[in-house]
């Protein structure tokens, strides 16, 4: 089990019970009303009914009319993108400044309901290490550290003239690595791999955000795809994700063997079936895709682009939903404003998931991706005690879950990492 995801110390090892809400453990099992769970030294140890008596001496937490659900699973996130200050102010900063500001969308995150989630470029393993060791509030996290594109492809931040982003001119968290070859291509897995990458990400197109390539043009080929696979395979056996939007690079990362697809915006019928025959996953990252496109921001070309990305995105998530792949949660948070994931859920259901089968995407789906599905991802005694608490109805209202202030408690490893209701102890809070 990576060092990121091992379970929290707990901030006391007295049994705790939280009892009246409504269970929503993570499966497709119907509610549990006046519901209990009960966990101690960060494990769950009852989830069921309310029980009449348990165990003296335990902490007893009332939830009536509360909803408590796992800890949810963000599986695309860019933690070091977006913080609050603008990119003049950003330029003018010293890499402490960078490391704090990300901290701090870090805590935002955990306190929008995202006990888990995988960054896919841009932060190194010192931020999965300083959570995993209490220095930091923040979800458990697997990272890819960078993604992996041609010249001239998505991952490659040069723009024609020669120029660069301010991410790429900082360069403090460096979140690509640019291949042509199959040496490269090995050469960095393995580097990645040996700086502890969880997970490898590559580009098998373009993108909207692309200084060169567009979403249907090609990046990393298929055979690059397989090669990553099986050097994987023999290193440690990670995963393998890929950013793809346009049909041709879904295909080539499907194919491939990429364990998921982020984005999926256009794939055929021929690909949704073998991504099924595959087990392949979908990640539609659709509150990325969904954000208004503005003319006066993006240029009228590039907003008459995303409008016709946006109809294609959503028409072929509504179609893999409709083949059986499975879906997962993620947001694409970063470009998506942080601390605001579960918004995400919201719009999974309006391509055609139920309010249940969302909530299942965005916790036991998103754990199972991420191989920690004996651990994180649904309620039951043995799993590690991450969970959240709403004090909304997400089967009847589900959009406003994305609104952090419904989100009243959140539970990471036994600890009240959130607690606007005030119900915990105030011991069983973190400094």
């Amino acid at each position: 089990m990576p060092a990121g995801i091992l379970p929290l110390t707990p901030t006391s090892s007295t049994t705790t019970r939280v009892v009246g809400a409504t269970i929503l453990d993570g499966t497709l099992r119907d509610p549990i009303e006046n519901g209990e769970v009960e966990f101690q030294d960060g494990v769950l140890t009852y989830v069921g009914p309310r029980r009449a008596q348990a165990g003296a001496g335990a902490t007893v937490i009332d939830a009536s009319g509360g909803y408590l659900m796992p800890g949810f699973v963000d599986l695309h996130v860019h933690l070091a993108m977006s913080h609050d200050a603008g990119l003049d102010e950003q330029r003018l900063w010293f890499p402490e400044e960078e490391a704090l500001a990300t901290a701090s969308t870090m805590r935002q995150t955990l306190e929008a309901g995202v006990t888990s989630a995988r960054d896919l470029s841009g932060l190194t393993p010192g931020y999965r290490r300083a959570i995993a060791q209490g220095r930091a509030l923040g979800p458990r996290m697997h990272l890819a550290i960078a993604l992996l594109s041609p010249t001239g492809g998505h991952g490659d931040p040069v723009f024609p003239n020669g120029s660069v982003p301010l991410y790429a001119e900082r360069a403090t968290t460096p979140g690509w690595r640019v291949v042509d070859t199959d040496d490269e291509v090995i050469r960095t897995v393995r580097t990645l791999a040996r700086t502890g990458a969880d997970v490898i990400k590559v580009c098998t197109t373009g993108g909207m955000s692309s200084p060169s390539y567009g979403p249907d043009e090609p990046g990393l080929p298929m055979e690059h795809v397989r090669l990553i696979v099986e050097e994987m395979a023999r290193l440690q056996s990670q995963p393998v994700t890929a950013h793809a939007q346009g049909a041709d690079g879904v295909t080539a990362a499907v194919v491939g063997g990429a364990a998921s697809v982020e984005h999926g915006y256009d794939v055929t019928d021929d690909t949704l079936a073998l991504m099924v025959e595959h087990g392949t996953a979908m990640i539609p990252t659709l509150s990325t895709l969904l954000r208004p496109a503005d003319a006066t921001v993006l240029g009228a070309e590039r907003a008459a682009l995303k409008r016709d990305w946006q109809a294609r995105g959503v028409a072929s998530t509504r179609r893999a939903i409709d083949a059986g792949v499975t879906i997962g949660m993620g947001t694409d948070a970063g470009i998506h404003p942080q601390g605001r994931n579960l918004t995400e859920l919201g719009h999974l259901v309006e391509a055609g998931l139920t309010p249940l089968q969302a909530l299942h995407a965005g916790t036991a789906t998103g754990a199972k991706l991420m191989r920690l599905d004996d651990r994180l991802g649904t309620l039951a005694p043995g799993m590690l005690a991450d969970m959240v608490l709403s004090d909304i109805n997400p089967l009847e209202r589900i959009h406003d879950l994305g609104d952090p202030q419904r989100i009243r408690a959140v539970i990471q490893g036994g600890r009240f990492v959130k607690d606007l209701d005030e119900v915990a102890p105030r011991e069983r809070l973190p400094l």
